[in-house]
């Protein structure tokens, strides 16, 4: 009950909404239009309905919207119908291609607008030259221009801020999680190596007093049955001991992924909620099942989420490409992004000097730089099995 309450309303309905507006906007210039002189009929007030309607494509046509709203504010004027200035009834139109990601087209189709309205302007013999370049229609329309295309793109950043935050914090919380989880597998280790210094311990103190007691068997009973005794009880201890730690490991570890998950067999998982915050991710994996050892496979795993926490977090990229291939025994794992780069810097940061060292450990090398064609690559060359 509570998720439904709070969930946000769809898309579509921001999309209806804006168009109506947008509309509603464009009919009340027409209807106060002072010349009446027949300008604001049915047609002026079909042109604004169409012109609100085009909107609606602003998700998956955002260049098309502008042509067309365009065309349609000349096709207005040239049908001599009641004035309604060259930019408002575009305003929503620039909006809407600056928030999906479409400055470009915006601007340049608001500045053309601003032209044609100035030329017009000139050119029109009813009106006078000097009152057309005066600051209502020359500089209303630039700053109507410039005001929805802030605002578009001022929205979209904001969304994509929001969005990458929220990325980051869960790729952060993955990677916290695997941190915990090895601390706990290395406590496991310790424990292990514990457990056998104390079998081993008390193994021999039961060799040493078995030894005791079968000399001395026959020759003195009560040394025997106190080093009987003391084999009874290093042997009891020793068994509390095992049933205590095999409890202990054999426990799975807290927030544990399935077996095999934690490999390139995991990627989609992993790539995900990338691809749900609007990064275009692209997987050539032509790695065979089978063809790595686990540790290869894990350590794979770990430098692709790794280098996507970087892309994420740095690189501001709106595509990054996944590359796995096995030839001649060796794996080539490279993860390039179409980002600002690091400047010609190497990568530096914590997580990838861990990354080369872990490929270091497993006979194999990891670079972080710029890419030659812009962006940046990280590219690890790792042995597909490890040598006994």
């Amino acid at each position: 009950m509570t998720s439904s309450a709070t969930a946000p309303p769809s898309p579509w309905v921001t999309d209806v909404v804006l168009a109506l507006a947008s509309t509603l906007v464009v009919a009340v210039v027409i209807a106060a239009d002072p010349a009446g002189d027949g300008g604001a009929g049915p047609a002026a007030y079909a042109f604004a309905a169409g012109l609100g309607a085009l909107v609606l494509l602003r998700r998956f046509a955002p260049r098309t919207m502008l042509v067309l709203t365009f065309l349609g504010v000349c096709a207005y004027y040239a049908l001599g119908l009641a004035p309604v200035g060259m930019v408002l009834p575009a305003v929503a139109a620039l909006y809407s291609a600056a928030e999906r990601g479409r400055a470009g087209w915006a601007v340049g189709t608001g500045g053309v607008l601003v032209v044609v309205a100035t030329y017009f302007r000139l050119t029109d013999e009813d009106v006078d030259p000097s009152a057309a370049l005066t600051a209502y229609d020359l500089v209303t329309n630039v700053a109507l221009t410039a005001a929805a295309v802030a605002l578009g793109v001022a929205v979209r950043l904001a969304r994509e801020a929001r969005e990458r935050t929220a990325l980051v914090r869960d790729l952060t919380a993955a990677e916290e999680a695997h941190a915990a989880q090895e601390r706990l597998q290395a406590e496991r280790l310790r424990i292990a190596r514990d457990l056998h210094d104390a079998v081993g311990h008390n193994l021999s103190v039961v060799a040493l007093h078995a030894g005791v007691a079968d000399e001395a068997v026959g020759r003195d009973d009560d040394a025997a049955r106190g080093a009987l005794a003391r084999v009874r009880e290093a042997a009891s201890g020793t068994l509390d001991d095992l049933r205590a730690t095999v409890r202990v490991l054999r426990a799975p570890l807290p927030g544990t992924a399935p077996r095999g998950a934690v490999g390139l067999a995991g990627l989609d998982a992993l790539l995900a909620p990338v691809r749900e915050a609007g990064l275009e991710v692209t997987i050539d994996d032509a790695v065979p099942p089978g063809a790595l050892a686990g540790a290869i496979d894990a350590a794979a795993y770990r430098i692709v989420q790794e280098a996507l926490t970087n892309v994420v977090r740095h690189a501001g990229a709106r595509h990054v490409r996944v590359e796995a291939a096995v030839a001649d025994g060796r794996l080539r794992l490279a993860v390039t992004d179409d980002g600002r780069g690091a400047g010609g810097a190497a990568g530096s940061g914590a997580g990838l000097a861990g990354m080369r060292e872990r490929a270091g450990l497993l006979g194999g090398a990891l670079s972080a730089a710029d890419a030659p064609g812009g962006g940046f690559a990280v590219v690890a060359d790792l042995p597909a099995r490890l040598e006994p």
